[in-house]
């Protein structure tokens, strides 16, 4: 067999590796994307609201359900063909979005797509089949960084490209628009992609989902990063959820002031996954970065009810994302140390789940602690993430006895 010459492979590698962002990009750009559309959608269609709330859960619903069978699937049959089957189910389910008749097919498009996004337990699977233990983390942390600015883009691309007088024909530009972004991901698959997973026979059969359920509960640093991925999923995400409330009845905020509240913050996180979080990983070890990351984002959430309403507000909101984004991609490269390479995809599958469940979950919890004081969400928030800090450092002294 004839050797590829190495710029064709550094080339192919450095494809791979964008490629792969994209996918974690247009999984949370498919999941912002339509979140300034939902009322009007909604209205598009004369839903009631727990109609467009339904709407807006289906995602994170069907995201919750897939990962863990996605990561399975691709421990079985390998990572390419998972990735690029379900990019063409999401470009299909994003075409179909924008041509729903009714809100109910609406929901169930939206919980396919949802269940096609489920797929960054594959994308980590892959980096962790072929990245050196010691650089996971940061590659990891580009992952993040994807998200991120997926996460910037996703309402900034629907509320641009939405034209709400047209009625339901409208909502079909960001629709189309982001379906072909997930073929265009799917093409970059086949073309740059190579398998990471060694054939079946070579690495065995990998466990059943309960079975890994329970090697994640009993192990002693599997189950407190998959408890910890919930708690603090869950305390962000109810903030991100009524942070536009909060802002409004405590400063009179408009949506511009927001919006640009988390642009900043996005563009102080995203930055320092790229740039710093797998060297700060590499020096000082991801337990002790997660823990780190944890300890800032209690402090964040606690002092946000004390701010001014000015460049205190945005600086707390920018802190919270710069923590989070410190802390979070060391989640999956300690993960990613102790499991074997035929479980790989399906216990961070587990995890990415647990992560899913905390978008489902936390804005219900906000909206009740914001329904009974305005600073609720904060202060649970803070008093949730508080004992992560514990998870984070027994999953540390767990990884040192393995090592």
């Amino acid at each position: 067999m004839t050797q590829e010459a190495p710029e064709i492979v550094a080339r192919r590698s450095a494809g791979a590796m964008y490629t792969l962002l994209s996918v974690m990009f247009i999984n949370i750009l498919g999941f912002g994307i339509i979140v300034p559309l939902l009322p009007f959608y909604g209205a598009s269609f004369h839903a009631a609201g727990w109609q467009i709330g339904l709407i807006f859960s289906a995602y994170s619903m069907g995201t919750f359900v897939s990962e863990p069978f996605w990561g399975r699937l691709s421990d079985r049959v390998g990572r390419k063909p998972i990735l690029f089957s379900t990019l063409v189910a999401n470009c299909a389910c994003y075409g179909l979005l924008a041509f729903a008749p009714n809100i109910w097919v609406a929901f169930l498009i939206r919980l396919a797509g949802g269940m096609a996004a489920g797929n960054g337990s594959v994308v980590q699977g892959y980096i962790a089949d072929v990245t050196p233990p010691e650089l996971i983390a940061g590659r990891m942390a580009r992952l993040g960084a994807a998200y991120n600015i997926g996460f910037i883009l996703g309402p900034f691309v629907g509320g641009v490209l939405a034209k709400p007088s047209a009625g339901t024909i409208g909502f079909h530009i960001p629709l189309l628009v982001t379906s072909a972004l997930a073929a265009c991901s799917a093409i970059g698959i086949l073309l740059f992609v190579r398998e990471s997973r060694r054939p079946r026979k070579a690495v065995g059969e990998p466990l059943s989902p309960w079975a890994a359920a329970g090697v994640i509960a009993r192990h002693p640093l599997m189950g407190p990063v998959v408890l910890l991925t919930f708690m603090v999923g869950f305390a962000f995400n109810g903030i991100e959820s009524v942070f536009g409330l909060w802002a409004h009845q405590r400063f009179a905020w408009q949506p511009s002031q927001v919006g640009i509240c988390f642009g900043i913050s996005g563009l102080v996180a995203s930055p320092t996954q790229f740039l710093l979080t797998g060297t700060l990983s590499r020096r000082y070890g991801e337990a002790r970065m997660l823990a780190v990351g944890m300890a800032g984002t209690v402090l964040a959430m606690a002092l946000q009810p004390f701010g001014n309403g000015g460049w205190e507000t945005y600086g707390l909101m920018a802190m919270t994302a710069l923590c989070s984004s410190v802390a979070f991609p060391n989640a999956g490269a300690l993960l990613s140390r102790v499991v074997g390479e035929n479980d790989r995809g399906q216990i961070l599958g587990f995890n990415n789940a647990a992560g899913a469940l905390s978008r489902v979950l936390g804005p219900q919890a906000a909206n009740l602690a914001f329904g009974l004081t305005v600073n609720g969400p904060y202060f649970l928030g803070a008093a949730i993430v508080a004992p992560a800090i514990l998870l984070a450092l027994a999953a540390g002294r767990a990884a040192r006895r393995a090592a």
